[in-house]
């Protein structure tokens, strides 16, 4: 079943012509990170969020609704393909917070995405729930900084041992004043069964720290708000940051309402 792809571009805002070249693949990528937020409201009460079409339609486009990694990547791919473009979906294992000797599983989706006439596939993903994500598509290309703005990005070569070459993708100033790993990634295809079996084990394993606590993320031009369980942060374009704690699972479900526009059924209640 194709994407509505009208519906899709109404959600996150995008008009333009509908052609597989770089600058529709940077905006429509922008549009969506500022027009989708991220969440994990499904597993924080209770189930696995659908990775079918249909379903993400229901929830990211038409129901007030944003989601992670697999859904945001999910949804992107099927618009990407609509408009003309080619896309791999990927894994990468996330370094934020990582130790120096933590090995990670893959966890994450992202994707590669060709343009007709580009050389280097771009690195693709409006999934990654950190103030460190890509604003727009990064080229495949070792060592080339790009200002994403207000952020800056790059792609390093990782140490490996498998016969693939290992890619980190870095921000700059996401949490220090250097470059900050992000997640690292091979170029290995991953296919719809294999992100069913990743997505189920984030949403319902008791130690997954998405089905235990509330994690939400907005991108405006301006401004990343972020929630972390009760931890309501403002981080302005310049780096400057705002604080507070909620007092409880009531104004957090008012400040995913009223600040991150998502807007879950009548009655539901969050867990203390």
């Amino acid at each position: 079943m194709p994407i509505d792809l009208d519906a899709y571009l109404a959600r996150i805002g995008w008009s333009g012509e509908r052609r597989p070249t770089p600058a529709v693949l940077k905006s429509v990528h922008r549009a969506h990170i500022t027009g989708i937020p991220f969440e994990n409201l499904d597993p924080v009460l209770g189930s696995a969020p659908s990775l079918a079409l249909p379903d993400l339609e229901a929830k990211l486009v038409h129901g007030d609704r944003g989601g992670y990694c697999y859904e945001h990547n999910t949804l992107l791919a099927a618009a990407l393909r609509a408009l003309g473009f080619e896309t791999t979906l990927l894994t990468a294992r996330v370094l934020v917070g990582a130790g120096p000797d933590d090995v990670r599983p893959r966890t994450h989706m992202l994707m590669l995405t060709e343009v007709p006439g580009e050389p280097v596939p771009y690195v693709t993903d409006v999934g990654f729930g950190s103030i460190g994500a890509l604003l727009e598509p990064i080229p495949l290309t070792a060592d080339t900084e790009v200002h994403d703005t207000p952020r800056r990005h790059r792609l390093v070569h990782a140490p490996h041992d498998g016969p693939l070459e290992t890619w980190t993708l870095q921000a700059h100033g996401a949490e220090t004043d250097g470059w900050d790993d992000q997640y690292a990634f091979t170029v290995e295809p991953f296919q719809r069964p294999d992100y069913e079996v990743i997505n189920w084990y984030i949403a319902t394993h008791p130690r997954s720290p998405f089905a235990r606590s509330v994690y939400a993320q907005r991108t405006t031009d301006d401004t990343h708000l972020s929630l972390a369980g009760r931890t309501f942060t403002e981080t302005a374009a310049d780096g400057t940051r705002k604080e507070r704690e909620l007092a409880d699972a009531a104004e957090v479900l008012a400040v995913l309402d009223e600040d991150f526009g998502i807007r879950l059924p009548e009655g539901t209640r969050l867990p203390e």
